[in-house]
This record gives C-alpha cells, structure tokens and sequence, in this order.
C-alpha cells in the first residue's frame, strides 16, 4: 500500500505560477482570483473543508459549500442543530481549507465565527434548490438511521410541507460568517519549493508576509 500511495502523482505537469509580489493588499481579493481559475479547472471548486471542535475538544471536519466571499469573511450555511452547528454555538472558532490539485493551490483559512442576521439565513434558505430545501426539513441529521423506510417517511413528508409553502424556513436555519484572522495561499511546485503566502489580520488592515515551505 506504501508504494502505491507514494506512485500517485500529487500534481499535473503543468502548474499555474504565483508571485506574491502581485498580490493583493486584501486576502479575499486574491481568494476570488484563485476560485475564479479553480472554477475553470476543477471540479466543485467552491467546496471547502470546514474545521471545527467537539465539546471534548477534539478536532472534527466535513466538507461544505461556500457561501460567498468578501472583505467581512467566508459564509457557510447549516442547520444550528446540526452537529456542525452545535460545534460552532459551542466553540464558535473554525478553519476552512480549500483544495484545488489540479491546480496545486490550497487556502487555508482560520478565524471567530458568528451568526449571520435572521434574515440573511432565511434569505440563504430560501435561495436553494428545491431538493436541498427538503432535505434540510428531513432533519435527524447524523443520528443513527434504524430503518430506510424511516428515511423515505420522512423525506416525503418533507416534500410535502415544501411544495405548501415555498417559503418555509426552518428556525434552525443559520448562516454563519467565518471572520478570518489569518488566511494562507499555498502554490505548489515541482521542485518542493512551494510557494506560501500568509495574511494576518492587524489593527489597521492586513499583514502579508512569505512562509518557508
């Protein structure tokens, strides 16, 4: 297994280049430009892996969709009886990695969390697709399913509140913006000599500053 894992390759040939010294003076400024190309590249490239701790302290994680970005932070978007969202309503701090390797590049992202207003998560909510919207409405989300037939109940009469009333919006629904403290630009390299580029939040603005790899 060793050798089969170390045979794979980790990166194409061909790897996009990165000169922090073009960067921009804000991080979500140069997170648009990498998902941009991401977006043209790979596949979900507006999926981020979203870090966070239990009540014991010890880390978890699962992959969700982006929300959107700006200069006040990354969204995500979740039910805050979720797992995730206990975690967050407990520990209200997380990370989000994004991960493009066809394009050698990852972002890492680390800050508070917070809630959105209760208007943007309605807003948020409303905006999904119709089976997304349902599923939410399911509910039970990670505890232990006995029967598929359960499941199949449930999903049904979730479907049915839906198509009554399109604009239903379950009260857990929440939107939360990840504040980030620092955010990291990782550009990989054939030679190792990886190229990494870290933002940190300051009292009058942002802090850039290279990493060795």
């Amino acid at each position: 297994m060793t050798d089969t894992l170390r045979g794979w390759p980790s990166f194409p040939e061909d790897l996009p280049g990165f000169d922090p010294a073009g960067a921009p003076g804000r991080p979500h400024e140069l997170f648009r430009t990498w998902l941009a190309d991401a977006g043209e590249h790979v596949l979900a490239p507006h999926a981020v892996t979203l870090s966070t701790v239990d009540a014991d302290g010890a880390p978890d994680a699962r992959v969700v969709i982006l929300k959107t970005v700006d200069e006040s932070g990354f969204t995500i978007a979740t039910s805050a009886h979720s797992p995730t969202g206990i975690q967050l309503g407990d520990a209200p701090r997380a990370a989000l990695t994004s991960f493009w390797p066809g394009r050698g590049r990852q972002v890492r992202v680390r800050g508070p969390v917070r809630r959105c207003p209760p208007e943007v998560s309605a807003r948020d909510f409303r905006e999904r697709p119709p089976a997304s919207r349902v599923e939410a409405f399911v509910g039970r989300q990670s505890e232990v399913l006995a029967d598929p037939a359960e499941l199949a109940a449930a999903s049904e009469d979730a479907r049915r509140r839906v198509e009554a009333d399109p604009a239903l919006v379950p009260e857990a629904w929440t939107r939360y913006l990840v504040e980030p403290l620092s955010v990291e630009f990782w550009q990989a390299r054939h030679d190792r000599r990886h190229v990494r580029l870290r933002y940190r939040a300051a009292r009058d603005g942002w802090v850039s500053e290279l990493l060795w790899p």
